[in-house]
């Protein structure tokens, strides 16, 4: 992406301060979105770096990692597999609990959705501390299917998602990146 690319897309990304709670300033993709440049553009950049990895599904979790995951397996030419809240999925599945700041939460995935020969690419709006996508990849790997990348439109460094994520020697990719919470 050239720095013009990054530009363009931060300025169709919405701010929203104090949202969900006070203090927290809310990157809001819906911008992205409605601007079928700035979507195109996400797509392409991600189908340009993942077009030579031998990706064969692309995994995205509830809910806007949908949004960018499914047109980009199309745009690959491959499946894509979407991870839920429980009971969201209507055939067998594995779950994974992970902790959150105050609690705990649960993601699932059908178990015939992988196999041994897959080879996933994860992809989410959004990386901040990085639990969601770590649930994930423990989901991904407990079906025996290999992952080792990660892509984003925003990343939050700040909030040491990626350094999660680099200990389980998963690569991260963010299309954007912002200081702060």
């Amino acid at each position: 992406m050239t720095e013009s690319d990054i530009s363009y897309l931060k300025n169709v990304i919405h701010d929203v301060p104090d949202y969900p709670i006070p203090g927290i300033m809310f990157r809001d993709i819906t911008g992205i979105l409605d601007d079928a440049k700035a979507f195109q553009l996400c797509i392409d950049t991600l189908k340009k770096r993942y077009q030579d990895k031998g990706i064969t599904k692309v995994v995205g979790t509830e809910a806007r990692g949908f949004l960018f995951g499914a047109p980009l397996a199309l745009e690959l030419g491959v499946g894509f597999v979407p991870v839920r809240k429980p009971g969201k999925l209507p055939r067998a599945t594995h779950s994974q609990t992970y902790d959150l700041e105050y609690g705990q939460d649960t993601l699932e995935i059908h178990q015939d959705a992988l196999t041994e020969d897959d080879v996933v690419l994860m992809v989410d709006d959004l990386l901040a501390t990085g639990g969601t996508i770590e649930a994930t990849t423990h989901l991904i790997r407990a079906i025996g299917a290999s992952v080792s990348h990660a892509a984003f439109v925003i990343g939050l460094p700040g909030l040491k998602g990626h350094e999660r994520l680099h200990a389980l020697n998963v690569d991260v990719f963010s299309m954007v990146e912002y200081e702060g919470e």
